[in-house]
């Protein structure tokens, strides 16, 4: 059977699709095609497995003493994308398995399966001592089929609540990890529901609204102690060729190369004459944990004073990420949060006054292909702040000018409420 067919079909399997792309075509190299009469047996009970069986064509049905002491008496029928065999290789077998139709199994050998366990859902072999932060932070645990665990690193950026952020680029992670790799998302729509909480665990659960010969649509819910916090909606694509045009153009600003960084602008607010002590000495006490991301200015930006609701500034992710297409996507949906929202707040900004400010929703429309560590200029603008909320638009270019994002995202403005105040719910 043709390799590139195999491939393909692989893809298409729910249980495989949480693996990295180079797992796939591993798997693809070693699977055998195993062909079945009708009511032939596939295994028999209480013999010894020989591999994980992947129902390519046809159907099977399940039975045996497992079944009946799970309480399930009737038998159980697999179609094409299921699979079994999984955790018995090389064991006794516990249902006999008997083809129904003409069966065509793609059978890997008990000596590959360690191919389904990567290191990563993002890697296979790689160590992760050499890989970014980023990737690290969007590192989720598959749990089952279509349920994945996401955590908040110790090390990572965090504020009173998990970084909205976070939640978009995992809950993506979550949405690509049960699409064929060749569809990667379009856009994404997000609701901030709740303040997540930085020391527990978040669960992903993704529904699989629709798959299509080109098109898939998901959405993702991300629970915590049993409540719903955030919710996505992502659509993906198979990359085509089609109509194009642009009518938004890079604007004039300097290099990346020409400016400084955050952590080179705060170390020389640190040495500023300019600056009075106390002040100098509040930002050196204040806890820095640097940004996974790697941030330029374009302009001066102070966070206490009056400004025109506009800003630009240049972008990418810090160290070294899997050249996996869907991963960057992910990255810079993270990074869309950054300072995004908090734009729609110059215009009222002032010495003294304490500001709330949260994300409430976060669209975002993928135009062209991207990586994450190359730079991107981020053009933002609010048009609008009224009803204690603010309303932002944003453009990501890469360095040739090209339109690689169009972003939205309205967010709650208001001022701080007193400390002993609970800001828990989002809505």
């Amino acid at each position: 059977m043709d390799r590139g067919k195999v491939l393909e079909f692989l893809r298409q399997v729910p249980f495989l699709q949480r693996l990295p792309g180079s797992s796939l075509r591993k798997l693809a190299e070693v699977v055998q095609v195993k062909q079945y009469e009708v009511g032939e047996y596939v295994v028999r009970e209480g013999e010894i497995g020989d591999g994980i069986y992947f129902i390519l064509e046809g159907q099977v049905e399940i039975s045996g003493s497992a079944s009946i002491e799970e309480g399930n008496h009737s038998d159980l029928l697999l179609k094409q994308y299921d699979y079994f065999g999984y955790e018995s290789g090389g064991s006794i077998q516990q249902a006999t398995v008997v083809a129904l139709s003409k069966l065509t199994c793609l059978v890997l050998p008990d000596s590959y399966s360690s191919l389904l366990q990567p290191k990563s859902i993002w890697y296979a072999d790689e160590s992760p001592g050499g890989l970014s932060l980023m990737e690290h932070i969007l590192c989720l645990e598959p749990l089952e089929v279509d349920l994945f665990r996401g955590f908040t690193l110790p090390d990572a950026p965090s504020f009173r609540q998990v970084f909205g952020g976070q939640l978009i680029g995992q809950a993506l992670a979550a949405a690509s990890k049960t699409v064929d790799c060749l569809k990667l998302v379009h856009s994404l729509h997000a609701m901030f529901i709740l303040a997540g909480e930085n020391n527990s665990p978040i669960i992903y659960l993704v529904h699989r609204v629709r798959d299509g010969n080109s098109f898939a649509t998901r959405r993702v819910d991300a629970k915590q102690n049993g409540y719903v916090i955030f919710t996505l909606f992502a659509s993906f694509q198979k990359v085509e060729e089609g109509f194009e045009h642009q009518e938004v153009f890079l604007p004039h600003v300097p290099a990346p190369e020409m400016l400084l960084n955050i952590e080179e602008l705060r170390e020389r607010r640190l040495a500023d004459p300019h600056l009075s002590m106390e002040y100098r000495n509040k930002i050196a006490k204040k806890k820095f944990i640097p940004w996974p991301i790697e941030i330029r200015f374009c302009e001066d930006y102070h966070f206490s004073e009056q400004s025109p609701p506009r800003f630009r500034y240049w972008l990418k992710v810090k160290g070294k990420l899997t050249d996996d297409p869907a991963l960057h996507r992910c990255v810079l949906a993270y990074a869309s949060d950054l300072i995004f929202g908090g734009i729609s707040l110059n215009p009222h900004r002032r010495r003294g006054l304490k500001i709330a400010s949260l994300s409430l929703d976060h669209s975002i429309w993928f135009h062209r292909s991207v990586r994450a560590d190359d730079w991107l200029l981020f053009v933002i603008e609010s048009p609008s702040a009224s009803g204690g909320r603010g309303l932002s638009f944003g453009r990501m270019f890469n360095r040739r000018g090209e339109l690689i994002m169009s972003l939205t995202q309205e967010g709650l403005i208001r001022k701080a409420k007193q400390q002993n105040e609970d800001l828990n719910s989002k809505l």
